[in-house]
């Protein structure tokens, strides 16, 4: 019983109080997914520790807490002989990332339909601006964020952690396959944002089969689009013709 006599006192896990450096790792990790969604550090870029705590201003530990947390998302690679570099994505990790979203993503953007979530419906309209206003700079950091946070506005509202937890997963290597993969070669972006525009009307007016089909269309798309980069990348450049 707990001393207030409310119910059983728990017993103790032997824990020690956190440090700071426990929050601070998130905030290591944050920095360096965003910089890497930008595009300012490219796939297969390694990260060295001691570089990246001098740039953020802090010790190493949450720079390699925070790689270690990339590392588990998938975003980075810990390896022994290559220390920690920026995930390179192939035609078969896109497919599998595509798999998870065809599965999942238009079925949670249905079940926010269905729900109403107005919260929702005003995150994915504030990315959808914040896009818009990126076309003609083409910032394709800022178009990468916007593109990942309207996506996951209109799926996080679906109501099912677990789906929302495993889209999660997902989602900053779907932003790293355009950033990286899919806009340098495929300036797809104008029409990604006409897309999303359509998607969300179809939300807003809370037509939950519509909103479906068309975010199934649109994930269809961008994965054809990002394995034809990703093919057209690996064909040996044809033979110089004297001739022409």
């Amino acid at each position: 019983m707990s001393l207030d006599g409310s119910g059983p006192t728990m017993p103790s896990l032997g824990l020690s109080p956190l440090s700071p450096v426990a929050s601070r790792a998130d905030l290591v990790a944050e920095a360096i997914r965003a910089a890497v969604l930008a595009g300012r550090v490219r796939p297969g870029d390694t990260l060295v520790e001691r570089r990246l705590a001098a740039e953020l201003g802090v010790s190493k530990t949450p720079v390699r807490e925070a790689l270690i947390m990339l590392a588990a998302s998938g975003l980075v690679v810990l390896t022994p002989t290559r220390g920690t570099s920026v995930r390179l994505l192939d035609a078969d990790d896109l497919r599998k990332i595509q798999e998870v979203r065809l599965l999942l993503e238009p079925w949670a953007v249905a079940a926010t339909t269905r729900l109403g979530d107005e919260d929702a419906i005003t995150r994915a309209r504030a990315a959808l601006t914040r896009s818009a206003a990126n076309l003609d700079t083409v910032d394709h950091g800022e178009l990468s964020v916007a593109n990942r946070d309207f996506h996951r506005a209109l799926y996080a509202g679906c109501g099912n952690e677990f789906v929302v937890g495993s889209l999660d997963g997902v989602r900053d290597l779907a932003a790293l396959a355009a950033v990286s993969l899919l806009w340098p070669h495929w300036p797809t972006w104008r029409e990604e944002h006409v897309e999303h525009e359509r998607i969300l009307e179809a939300v807003e007016a809370g037509d939950a089969e519509s909103a479906q089909r068309l975010t199934r269309r649109h994930i269809e798309l961008s994965g054809q689009r990002a394995v034809e980069v990703v093919a057209s990348a690996a064909q040996p450049a044809a033979p110089f013709d004297s001739r022409r």
